[in-house]
């Protein structure tokens, strides 16, 4: 269903507006500084900490907490961001309670981690709240990097191209920059605007131009690219997203996840967003997650998750399971859909139940019917709009160490690049990788 189109059982004005910013508000208030101590002095400071080497960008979390414990947030600052320029936003919207969180010692001997991700965003805050930026630019070398995309790898990788001197044109096909971080995150999990104040504190290195509206194809193509620059970036990310396969899908009522997650984050009026009384989300992973408790925080009465396999395969973190529940939705595991009702507008969605034999899953034959008159997909995303001359790995772009492509000239990165986790402390670290990369072989 398009944007605004309204389909039978959908309605906006379910809750009232202050019920709505109550329930948008930030899902981990950030810490006072008192808070913060007393977190950070529950940290091992481990000499081989196992949370270092659980985080996709090596920052030094014994150092920047230890940091922190000694009544230095702006250098433990110094320290996230000399990793990952967006520390920012992965300390608000990390699965750290898989990744560094859950290698932590502290984790392993209490069950209860030091808080890893809110100490990141207490020192990240702290230097980005007081508008300083800790970085200023190399001389100029006199090269310039086109970047595709202006989402978190290419974020990174401009950034630190632009720190070391090369000047960097970002074009982006979206209104303004951010990508996954602006368009395609849970509203709660970075409020009040941050994911645009990063990227304009970012922006204050130098050296980088935004163009937006600037699309890969027609006008904008890659030879026309690696003409009018020295090297090309791409983190066109995902564009296309995967179908359910099942007769009448494009009916009114069933839509994308990610379009509505995109046009929630966007919305200036949360109140005036349509949802409806009875939503089902298929899908397993975050995005999943975020539209099913975003539908509920909206006023939808009845929610379900509906996942083809078992709890445990599902990509989601058990933390996010649970907080899906918390809010009201219902997770149903081991179906999958099979049938839509509805004439004019969706009103029920049928599901088969599964079970996976060599693997691969398939149905019982027994089935059972919810009423929905809002559906969302959320079952993955697909490579949309890579140019045709790029070798592909896995349906994504090919990428061998630095993330150099097929094409000499041409890295890529972030989740249209093969080999890595769709996480943003992933693309971030691809894109201030390649950029590395990039200035090696541009200045030798």
């Amino acid at each position: 269903m398009a944007p605004g189109q309204m389909a039978s059982g959908l309605a906006a004005g379910r809750l009232t507006a202050a019920e709505i910013d109550a329930n948008f508000d930030d899902l981990h208030p950030a810490y006072a500084p008192h808070e913060a101590a007393v977190a950070a002095d529950r940290c091992y400071f481990c000499y081989d900490a196992p949370c270092t080497t659980a985080c996709p960008t090596d920052i030094d979390i014994p150092l920047f907490i230890r940091q922190i414990q000694t009544g230095q947030p702006e250098a433990a600052a110094r320290t996230i961001f000399d990793q990952n320029i967006l520390g920012g936003i992965c300390a608000r919207v990390c699965p750290t309670e898989t990744l560094c969180e859950e290698a932590c010692v502290r984790e392993t001997a209490e069950g209860k981690p030091v808080e890893i991700g809110r100490l990141q965003r207490y020192a990240t805050d702290t230097v980005m709240s007081a508008g300083v930026h800790p970085y200023s630019r190399a001389p100029e070398t006199g090269k310039s990097v086109a970047v595709v995309g202006a989402g978190p790898a290419g974020l990174a990788c401009a950034h630190r191209l632009a720190m070391l001197g090369h000047e960097v044109v970002i074009y982006e096909s979206r209104p303004k920059a951010g990508g996954l971080n602006e368009f395609g995150i849970a509203a709660y999990k970075a409020t009040g605007g941050f994911a645009q104040s990063e990227v304009d504190w970012l922006l204050q290195i130098g050296g980088i131009t935004i163009e937006t509206g600037r699309a890969l194809g027609g006008e904008l193509t890659l030879d026309g690219l690696k003409a009018d620059h020295d090297a090309v970036f791409l983190s066109i990310g995902l564009g296309g997203v995967n179908a359910l396969r099942v007769p009448d899908e494009n009916m009114p009522g069933v839509r994308n996840a990610v379009d509505f997650i995109a046009e929630l984050r966007q919305a200036e009026n949360l109140s005036a967003l349509a949802v409806g009384r009875n939503v089902v989300v298929i899908g397993g992973g975050m995005t999943a997650v975020d539209a099913a408790v975003q539908s509920k925080l909206l006023g939808a009465e009845n929610v379900t998750i509906a996942y083809r396999r078992g709890r445990d395969a599902m990509p989601a973190s058990r933390y996010e399971q649970d907080l899906a529940a918390s809010k009201g939705v219902r997770l149903m595991f081991n179906v999958m859909p099979v049938g839509l009702t509805g004439t004019e507008a969706l009103t029920a969605v049928d599901l088969e139940y599964t079970q996976v034999v060599d693997g691969r899953v398939t149905g019982t034959g027994e089935t059972v019917t919810l009423p929905a008159d809002q559906l969302f997909k959320a079952i993955g995303q697909t490579l949309d709009g890579a140019p045709g001359a790029l070798a592909l790995e896995g349906g994504k772009i090919a990428v061998s160490d630095g993330g150099r492509t097929s094409i000499d000239g041409v890295w890529a990165g972030g989740d249209c690049a093969a080999g890595g986790d769709d996480l943003t402390v992933t693309a971030v670290a691809e894109g201030r990788d390649a950029a590395m990369d990039i200035h090696k072989a541009l200045v030798g």
